[in-house]
């Protein structure tokens, strides 16, 4: 969320309902110096609290609520300062409205420590202004006055009102600038392990996703897309398809993917069965463009080519090109992680309606603030409509991954809805999701390390080579700048390399790629973090103790090493057949490590996963639950890019199809996971994204402790060992 450095106003209300008047608190935009500022403008008022004459509360949601608490935690963080307990309010996500600014978005595991100040300030003001009302109704000192649980109490008589009470005095009143904060010891909800209120409603059946949309007159829509990735149509027969019971229309669609354009045809019905029945009678003629000859293992091949490629320099450290290295000191070697599905449990799904000049959309997305953003990446801008004639209502996300991040099927769905005049449901399959992307790329990493005389690592070499995703989004990508994401992570750890070189080589490719959680730590972090320990067995040292030897004592990563080490009893000896693996990630105020242990059974060749032990460092945590379901889930899915299969191509297509060929872990296979938060008070960090880098490299490294065996390619198989 973009920083808000002025609390100035209030707005007030009457209103024709039942609700008598309301009262709006928030934050405006004004004196704002952050470049990421909202159209909004500096007079706006953003409402974040509604109080309500009958004594309803509603505190807004501007993070999207993808599983990860949100729904529970930015309205924590208001809940705290403004003194009621969120058994006390109603909760309400935003849906892009101009009015909630450009932050109502979620990725890169910004969504709480980009809102922690701005939102308590937001409740802290409406606090004061409320004890500011009392005491002037009363006539008493304000100072005698305090806040608890949605009232105001004056200290010396008791007497009481809630804050519906005191809404004519507070709409008199001037939000105040400069708020007072809670002391944090005197915290009742931020820390606290707190019920999330989005988990009743996710397991009753009322929470509604995208996929629950129902509209009156609604009617369905599926897309058949070319299977050619880059492929686009050169003409259709609908005949057949028109015959089929249900069928409404038949046309073609664009889909808009970043920089690609794709045209698909889509089948509209009165019910989502009868459209896919019609999809398969299509007669259909693409034009292939002459990616039907793309494959995966000449692809790969042409990365290698690749290799020895100077590339674009990221850090170059020291005299590393200069250093003599032998056999006896050197070890070089190659890693190569797949492309991946995001597989979202929810797969794509839009309903929209378009009414003349306005079109009206219900999905779920990552990104509200794009659906009516005047913006040239907006829906407004690839859909033709104004902004303000787009209404967008964010539902509840059956998981996002960054894949929501993207919203090419929200597009799609609009070209879709120009079609009808009634409301359409545009759905995905799950061999949509699967097929047509955009995925996760691959990178492959050329790494050389070099030991001095005592055994210490004196030069390390770490070149990234593969597609930038990022040049599938941007037409205007420079691709002769680095693009530090394609190293994010590599330089700025805290080992102690006195000789430092990492770059990356730039392999265009026509496929679409996508953020994944983690984005490309998700594949860097597994070569660099193996190879770490790569070096700690050549120089015969003990991987936990080579990795502390290069690290400060005061150093963040020090500390969360030492913790590792401590709960997962790293110094007490294994049995025979059985190992443990270090592995730990610094990366966009992210940071965590994983201790993984593994036995090998030499029967049945299997690996089992006994232990994961889990050391995040926040500074700061809101909701310690909230942060251990976070990592267990990251546990589940980073199992699932390690050891289940990629995304391969051949002939241009997607081999892979649905969870058959494409599988995710299944409960069985789910390891025991240990999780411990560093929570000092120091800088906050984040929690969505660090549970992924790390967890490959230490499950890797495990295994070669248990086995010899080392892996420098994902997958690798736990069943074949």
């Amino acid at each position: 969320m973009e920083a808000i450095d002025q609390i100035s106003r209030r707005h007030f209300i009457k209103s024709a309902g039942t609700a008598g008047i309301a009262l709006w608190l928030g934050l405006s935009a004004k004196g704002s110096t952050r470049k990421a500022v909202d159209a909004v403008a500096a007079q706006k008022f953003t409402p974040y609290i509604l109080i309500e004459s009958n004594g309803n509360i509603t505190l807004f949601n501007i993070k999207p609520e993808m599983g990860q608490g949100t729904f529970q935690s930015i309205p924590a963080l208001i809940a705290e300062e403004f003194e009621v307990s969120l058994d006390q309010v109603i909760i309400k996500n935003t849906g892009g409205e101009k009015e909630f600014g450009n932050g109502q978005r979620a990725g890169g595991s910004t969504s709480v420590r980009g809102s922690y100040d701005e939102m308590r300030k937001v409740g802290a003001a409406a606090k004061a202004v409320f004890i500011t009302a009392a005491s002037t109704k009363w006539q008493v000192n304000e100072a005698d006055c305090y806040a608890e649980n949605g009232k105001i109490i004056h200290r010396p008589s008791q007497k009481s009102a809630s804050y519906g009470e005191l809404l004519e005095e507070a709409s008199q009143i001037e939000l105040p600038k400069n708020p007072k904060l809670k002391d944090p010891k005197d915290f009742k909800i931020i820390g606290i392990q707190y019920k999330r209120p989005d988990v009743p409603m996710k397991t009753n059946g009322t929470a509604i996703f995208g996929i629950d949309v129902q509209l009156p007159e609604m009617v369905y829509a599926t897309v058949e897309r070319c299977p050619v990735i880059g492929g686009t149509l050169k003409s259709f027969d609908a005949g057949e398809a028109l015959k089929m019971p249900g069928v409404i229309k038949v046309d073609k669609v664009e889909r808009i993917v970043g920089i690609y354009s794709f045209m698909g045809v889509a089948i509209i019905a009165n019910s989502y069965w009868n459209a896919t029945q019609a999809r398969k009678k299509l007669k259909i003629e693409w034009d292939t463009k002459g990616y039907e000859t793309y494959n995966s293992t000449e692809y790969d091949q042409f990365l290698w080519k690749h290799a020895d490629d100077e590339g674009l320099i990221d850090k170059n450290v020291g005299a590393i090109d200069t250093i003599k290295t032998t056999p006896d000191n050197t070890v070089d070697a190659n890693y190569e992680t797949p492309v991946i599905a995001h597989h979202t449990l929810e797969p794509m799904v839009c309903v929209a309606q378009v009414k003349g000049d306005k079109v009206e959309i219900w999905s779920s997305t990552q990104v509200p603030n794009l659906m009516t953003a005047a913006d040239g990446n907006s829906i407004p801008a690839l859909t033709g409509f104004k902004p303000e004639n787009v209404t967008y209502h964010n539902m509840f996300i059956g998981g996002g991954f960054g894949r929501r991040l993207y919203y090419d099927y929200i597009v799609e769905a609009v070209n879709v809805a120009r079609l009808t005049d009634k409301p359409v449901k545009v759905l995905w399959s799950r061999e949509d999701a699967t097929k047509k992307g955009p995925w996760r790329m691959m990178t492959f990493s050329k790494m050389s390390g070099t030991l001095d005389k005592d055994g210490k690592l004196l030069a390390f070499r770490h070149k990234v080579i593969g597609p930038n995703f990022h040049q599938s989004l941007f037409k205007t990508f420079n691709t002769n700048r680095l693009d530090g994401s394609m190293v994010e992570g590599i330089g700025s750890q805290d080992y102690q390399i006195p000789n430092l070189k990492t770059s990356y080589v730039n392999t265009e490719s026509h496929i679409p790629g996508a953020a994944f959680r983690s984005v490309v730590s998700s594949t860097i972090c597994f070569p660099h973090e193996s190879f770490i320990d790569e070096m700690a067995h050549k120089a015969k040292k003990d991987p936990m103790e080579f990795r502390l030897s290069m690290c400060a004592q005061t150093s963040d990563t020090w500390k969360l090493l030492q913790k590792l080490k401590e709960l997962s009893n790293w110094n007490h000896p294994l049995p025979k057949r059985k190992g443990r693996g270090v592995a730990q990630w610094k990366f966009f105020g992210c940071q965590l490590g994983y201790v993984v242990e593994v036995t090998h059974d030499p029967v049945t060749k299997l690996i089992k996963i006994d232990r994961v032990t889990a050391v995040i460092d926040l500074g700061v945590v809101v909701n310690p639950d909230n942060v251990k379901n976070q990592i267990e889930g990251a546990v589940i899915m980073a199992l699932s890019a390690a050891t289940k299969p990629g995304i391969t191509f051949k002939n241009g297509i997607v081999e892979q199809n649905n969870f058959y060929d494409n599988p995710v872990p299944r409960i069985s296979e789910a390891p025991p996971v240990e999780v411990h938060i560093l929570a000092d008070g120091g800088r906050m960090k984040g929690v969505g994204e660090p549970g992924i880098p790390p967890f490959a490299p230490a499950l890797a490294n495990a295994i070669f402790a248990a086995t010899g065996t080392r892996y420098r390619k994902m997958p690798f198989d736990l069943r074949t060992v």
